[in-house]
């Protein structure tokens, strides 16, 4: 959600959350794994909203070769972090998964991101930032009102993180289920980490500023610091306190300098993130410096176009704090059985999510991002046999890669859970097992995605407000279920929770959309689909069958001794299930693979030598 808002009434409504109740990714973070049951909600919007006008449509012609490269470089900058976010993953698991220290750090490390979106998120996106590109056309490049933007956003985010700093305790209380010492060392996590809601306001409205003046890169590269930074942390942390499997990190034998190494590296990650802004934002020449006074700057009006906006974000992430008490119940007191590592606690939920999330966020984010264009140009025409067609388009190339990511998820979810178990068997098959009942629902989460798109193309954002009320009570009456399950059950339990939301958001989705659009194709859409999932389904038999050359069904197996293991059992089994799922779709003649594949292939004949 706190993804940067195109300069265009429509992209200011892309903003919004989709009809999920899920955690969220911060892409203002982007470069850091998802943390999270904070960590969907941006991944929802991705680059689609990222405040990012198209690459190639600059502010003139002129500027179109410029734009195109900075496109590319953007591009480069985001995959690098995805990367680095990947292998700071990797790190922390082996710093301190199997350990009481990783739910208690978990449960800490969501809050930042989960209270900026819910208080401040709003309004930065919604409200704020669209302002900036228009302020941006007038004859001082707006310089004047961005520096009252900038004085009040700087006013606001500290004035809330000193309240949320103060409330620490109260609030640490209330999120989660720690007790006793668990609950006092969170409380400390918190002090660390809390402070990142300024940093991640302060890098938001900077990242703006850049995008609204045509300069892209910086904004897409600082979260490659942000990871460098985290990762350098906690190699400094296993360095010198030694790592999960060689040492045993307890609240009792904790101490404050691995506080500092774990929780502080963590922040300061973020400041340099939103620091490094600072140098291209000064190149830009705007000389801003504070000014006060804010009247009749037209921010009034905007706010009245924001309500829908940020009451679904509202609604949405308030939900996530008892998500959050619920994940942390089998952890919560200093007897908690969850302080046993044979029970999954939030570590292994959140670690499945920023798996099961992945496929969405490269791929669905992607397309949508392409085809929302189309769908606001058609919108804006009145064109809505235009608009059903690349929302059907969309839902179709979409689901192609989407269906066989969820069976790949499935059926290679133990190496998955392997590679940020730190090298503990058990955890990783809690994760595994967490990442199997998700991966059931992620084609649905993209699906429900592209849907409110089109809403969001004819700027109705109170359609998906209702729809996230709805989904918002049934994904709530079922998280409350899971708190009734056996602890050991319970993150399994919401992982079902998700998944269950997944699967209906779409489906209500649909009868808001049908009812406003007419029928956009769901039968075609739907044999689509099928096709996808008999292909993806044969795949899967070939994986499966493959996994049990490195040891998938034995304790011990190859599979499950290391995480190098893990990577290389996922490098052969995940390619040769690719190589399965596109031969089976050519030979089914299914149109969108020549249309996927196509572009691709002919940027590869053209770097070839001519004979």
């Amino acid at each position: 959600m706190l993804t940067a808002v195109q300069a265009s009434p429509q992209a200011a409504m892309q903003a919004v959350p989709h009809t999920q109740l899920q955690p969220a990714a911060t892409h203002i973070n982007a470069g850091r794994a998802p943390s999270s049951i904070a960590s969907l909600v941006d991944e929802e919007h991705g680059n689609a909203a990222s405040g990012q006008p198209e690459p190639g449509r600059a502010a003139s012609g002129k500027g179109v070769p410029s734009a195109a490269r900075s496109g590319a470089s953007m591009a480069i900058g985001t995959l690098a972090s995805r990367i680095l976010g990947f292998v700071k993953g990797i790190v922390l698991g082996i710093a301190i998964a199997d350990t009481a220290i990783a739910n208690i750090f978990e449960g800490s490390n969501n809050l930042p991101n989960l209270i900026f979106l819910m208080i401040a998120g709003g309004v930065f996106n919604a409200v704020l930032i669209p302002q900036i590109a228009k302020a941006s056309k007038h004859p001082d490049k707006g310089s004047d009102f961005i520096s009252r933007l900038l004085t009040l956003g700087v006013l606001g985010l500290l004035a809330l993180t000193a309240v949320v700093l103060l409330l620490a305790a109260p609030i640490m209380g209330l999120s989660t289920s720690f007790t006793g010492k668990k609950l006092e060392l969170a409380i400390i996590f918190g002090l660390f980490l809390l402070p990142q809601i300024f940093f991640y306001g302060l890098f938001s409205l900077l990242g703006q500023v850049l995008n609204a003046h045509n300069s892209f890169r910086a904004y897409a590269w600082a979260p490659v610091v942000n990871n460098v930074v985290a990762i350098v942390g906690l190699l400094v942390f296993i360095l010198v306190a030694g790592s999960s499997a060689s040492t045993s990190h307890t609240v009792d034998n904790w101490t404050m300098g691995q506080t500092w190494m774990l929780a502080g590296t963590a922040t300061l990650g973020i400041v340099v993130q939103s620091a490094v802004l600072l140098i291209p934002v000064h190149r830009l020449g705007l000389n801003l410096r504070p000014k006060f006074g804010w009247k009749g700057t037209g921010l009034g009006a905007t706010a009245k176009v924001a309500v829908w906006t940020m009451g679904t974000m509202i609604i949405g992430n308030l939900s996530f704090i008892i998500i959050m008490r619920v994940a942390t119940i089998p952890a919560g007191g200093d007897d908690a059985p969850g302080s046993s590592s044979n029970i999954p606690g939030i570590w292994a939920l959140n670690r499945a999510t920023e798996l099961y999330i992945m496929p969405h966020s490269i791929i669905a984010l992607s397309i949508a991002t392409v085809m929302f264009t189309a769908m606001a140009h058609a919108a804006a025409d009145k064109d809505m046999s235009a608009l059903r067609s690349s929302l059907g388009s969309a839902l179709r190339t979409t689901g192609m890669a989407t269906v066989f990511a969820a069976v790949a998820l499935l059926v290679l979810s133990g190496p998955f859970g392997m590679l940020f178990s730190g090298g503990h068997e058990n955890v990783g098959r809690q994760i595994a097992i967490t990442l199997s009942i998700l991966a059931i629902g992620a084609p649905f989460y993209s699906i429900n995605f592209i849907l409110n798109r089109a809403f969001y193309a004819q700027e109705n954002a109170r359609a998906p407000f209702i729809i996230q009320c709805i989904m918002v009570c049934i994904g709530m009456a079922s998280a409350l279920s899971a708190a009734l399950l056996p602890e050991e059950f319970i993150i399994y339990g919401l992982a079902a929770s998700y998944t269950l939301t997944n699967v209906l958001g779409p489906i209500v989705s649909h009868f808001f959309l049908r009812a406003k659009l007419g029928n956009y194709g769901g039968g075609l859409i739907m044999r689509a689909h099928m096709r996808f999932l008999v292909a993806a389904l044969a795949a899967g038999i070939i994986g499966e069958l493959a996994l049990r050359l490195f040891g998938s069904s034995v304790t011990n197996g190859f599979m499950w001794s290391s995480i190098p293991a893990a990577a290389a059992t996922l490098a052969v089994v995940g390619t040769l299930m690719a190589v399965v799922y596109i031969v089976v779709l050519k030979q089914m003649r299914v149109a969108e693979v020549d249309s996927l594949l196509n572009p691709l292939l002919a940027k590869v004949r053209n770097r070839l030598p001519s004979r």
